[in-house]
C-alpha cells in the first residue's frame, strides 16, 4: 500500500480502540445507494449513545453504480436546472458538496459490480477529483460493501458469465481486491463493512448456515424457515398493495436489522475513532447478546484493517 494511503488508514483507525476524550461532531456526506443507507441506518443511534453528534446528508439512488453519480453530476454541471442532475433534496452533487464543511465524503460501487475492478474507473477518479475541488477539506472514504448471503440465487443458480463470482467467498475476495485497489489509487481510507460481514458470516458459532431442505414452493404464508444469524433480509413475505396473496421473496443482497447494526458499528468506529464495543444503543428487536457479538465483530474488522495498514 502506498505511503499516502497507509497514512490515511492509520489516522482513521489508530484510535478506534480508545475512548474519545471529549464529544466530537462529524459532518458526513454519503454518495451511494441502498447499501449506504443500510450501513448508516443506526449510525445516528450509536453516535448519540457515544456522546457525539452526527450531521449526515445521504445521497441515495437505488441500485446506483459510481457511473450513475458521476453522470448525474455532469448533467448538473451542464445545466443546473436539469432535474436529471438533482438529488431528492433539490441539489446537485456540487451543491451538496458545498452545503456544509463535510469532514468525510464517502463513495461505494454498486454491489452487483463490486467484484469487478474494471467498473470503478474512470468514474471513481472523476468523482474523487470533483469532491476535492468542491469540498477540499473533506477526507474521502471508500465504503466497502458486502458479499451476498451464501444461499443467494447469484450463487445457487450461477449465470456462468466469465468473471461472475459463484460463491459468497469469491464475491468477497473479488470486491475486497477491487475496493483495496481503488482506495490505493485515490489515497482514500476504507470503511471495512464487507470485512465485518464476511467475518460474521464465516464465524463457526455465529455464522448463518444455508437453509437445508428448504423449498419455496412448499411454504405457505406466513411460515418462514429458520434464518438465525442471518445478516441479510433473506426469505420473507411481501404483502401486495392490491390485496392479492403475499409473495415469498428472497433478498440475499440487502442487510436486515442485524446487518444494518453491524455496518453502523463499523462506520462508527472509523468516523469517531472509538470502539463500538459497549455502546449502549441497541435497536428495538435486536437481542442484546447478538448486538454485543456484532459490536465485537465490527471492532475486530476495523482493527484488522489497522494492522494491515501498518
Amino acid at each position: 500500500m502506498p505511503v499516502s494511503a497507509r497514512i490515511v488508514m492509520t489516522v482513521l483507525l489508530s484510535t478506534a480502540c480508545i475512548k474519545a476524550a471529549e464529544p466530537k461532531t462529524v459532518r458526513l456526506l454519503t454518495i451511494g445507494n441502498s447499501f449506504s443507507a443500510n450501513a448508516t441506518r443506526h449510525l445516528g443511534g450509536l453516535t448519540k449513545a457515544g456522546g457525539h453528534t452526527l450531521i449526515h446528508e445521504s445521497l441515495v439512488i437505488s441500485g446506483a453504480a459510481l457511473q450513475v453519480h458521476a453522470d448525474k453530476a455532469k448533467k448538473n454541471e451542464a445545466n443546473p436546472k436539469d432535474q436529471a442532475g438533482l438529488y431528492s433534496n433539490g441539489l446537485g452533487l456540487k451543491g451538496n458538496l458545498m452545503a456544509d464543511r463535510w469532514n468525510y465524503v464517502t463513495l461505494q460501487q454498486a454491489s452487483i459490480k463490486s467484484h469487478d475492478s474494471a467498473t470503478y474507473q474512470p468514474h471513481a477518479g472523476w468523482l474523487a477529483d470533483f469532491i476535492a475541488k468542491h469540498a477540499p477539506q473533506a477526507r474521502l472514504l471508500i465504503h466497502q460493501t458486502w458479499a451476498y448471503r451464501v444461499d443467494d440465487p447469484r450463487f445457487t443458480k450461477p449465470s456462468g458469465k466469465p468473471g461472475e463470482p459463484q460463491t459468497q467467498e469469491a464475491m468477497y475476495r473479488g470486491l475486497t481486491a477491487a475496493y483495496n485497489q481503488i482506495a490505493t489509487e485515490l489515497g482514500a481510507g476504507i470503511i471495512p463493512v464487507g470485512d465485518a460481514f464476511y467475518r460474521a458470516d464465516t464465524d463457526p458459532d455465529w455464522g448463518f448456515r444455508p437453509l437445508a431442505g428448504f423449498k419455496s414452493n412448499s411454504v405457505r404464508y406466513p411460515a418462514l424457515p429458520d434464518q438465525t444469524h442471518s445478516l441479510h433480509m433473506g426469505v420473507y413475505w411481501r404483502k401486495s398493495p392490491d390485496g392479492k396473496a403475499p409473495k415469498l421473496i428472497m433478498d440475499g443482497h440487502h442487510a436486515n436489522l442485524a446487518g444494518e447494526y453491524l455496518g453502523g458499528c463499523v462506520w462508527y468506529e472509523v468516523l469517531f475513532g472509538e470502539s463500538a464495543v459497549g455502546n449502549t444503543f441497541v435497536p428495538k428487536g435486536l437481542d442484546a447478546g447478538v448486538a454485543r457479538h456484532l459490536q465485537e465483530t465490527a471492532h475486530a474488522a476495523v482493527q484488522a484493517r489497522l494492522a494491515a495498514a501498518k
